[in-house]
């Protein structure tokens, strides 16, 4: 069955453009494509077989796909293993995962922004900075994949508890005060110390895993929420899987194409016209 065409808010009508528009060409040059986690390969946290599919028809095509996701790294090393991707950059930009067949015994290379004597005075100040959340908002929770985190903080607002606008508000006004970037995905509010961002992870995997440099006119970023925001802007060709309607009122930056079909359909939709677009 297809999928239904999503319908926009009036906000974005003519400035979400159908990827079924984007002209080929711009496909053609395509070197590899960089995507979001949550909510665009996955739903309720398990990947979507379709997407899972196109991750696999995009590696045998010779397109090099590497993730970069809010999520932690304990929960992204089995999807590092498991998945057809070149790496996952979790975190935000703080942990990078790849197979490597290095001396942990578990073929996965863990690589930071940061030195070990750095991240444990950070996750200090992390600590306290969570502490702080949960005395000051009301409902707030720290996620349920917080034990796998090394480099930030996460606060459930969608994934298993809900909180409403204002608290989601006050969560990014505490990590702020605390010094930290926060950012809002799909289902969490994350909170991190240092300049790093999804931006920033694009610039450092493509050089680490590729051995070349980071020409953003040549990959593809496709993505749900706020947390976004900096691909969005940044790179020249941007997808929004259809869910991204949700967030239309908080977008400041846009993705240029909109896929008809949500989540991991809407990540196939993007491969099945990339790879069309190859030949």
């Amino acid at each position: 069955m297809s999928a239904q065409p999503v319908t926009l808010p009036a906000a974005a009508v003519g400035r979400l453009r159908p990827l079924a528009e984007l002209p080929t060409a711009s496909l053609t040059a395509v070197r590899g494509v960089l995507t979001d986690i949550d909510d665009t390969l996955t739903r309720d946290g398990a990947i979507e077989p379709a997407a899972l599919a196109a991750l696999q028809a995009l590696d045998h095509a010779g397109v090099p796909v590497i993730a970069i996701t809010g999520r932690p790294a304990g929960w992204s090393e089995p999807f590092a293993l498991a998945w057809p991707v070149r790496a996952i950059v979790a975190e935000n930009g703080g942990v990078m995962l790849r197979r490597d067949g290095t001396a942990d015994g578990d073929g996965l290379q863990r690589l930071f922004t940061t030195d070990e004597p750095t991240r444990a005075e950070q996750f200090r100040r992390l600590a306290a900075c969570a502490a702080a959340v949960l005395a000051e908002v009301p409902g707030a929770t720290l996620a349920d994949d917080s034990p796998g985190r090394l480099t930030d903080i996460a606060i459930d607002h969608s994934e298993f508890r809900q909180l409403d606008a204002l608290q989601i508000a006050q969560v990014l006004e505490v990590m702020r005060r605390h010094g930290l970037t926060a950012t809002v995905s799909s289902i969490h509010v994350n909170g991190w110390i240092g300049e790093h961002s999804k931006w920033t992870a694009a610039s450092w995997a493509v050089p680490s895993v590729l051995g070349e440099a980071f020409d953003p006119g040549q990959w593809l970023f496709i993505g749900d929420s706020t947390n976004d925001q900096l691909l969005f802007e940044r790179l020249p060709l941007t997808v929004g899987v259809a869910n991204i309607a949700r967030f239309v009122p908080q977008l400041k930056a846009w993705p240029a194409w909109l896929t008809q079909a949500e989540r991991g359909a809407g990540f196939a939709e993007m491969a099945a016209a990339l790879l069309a677009a190859r030949g």
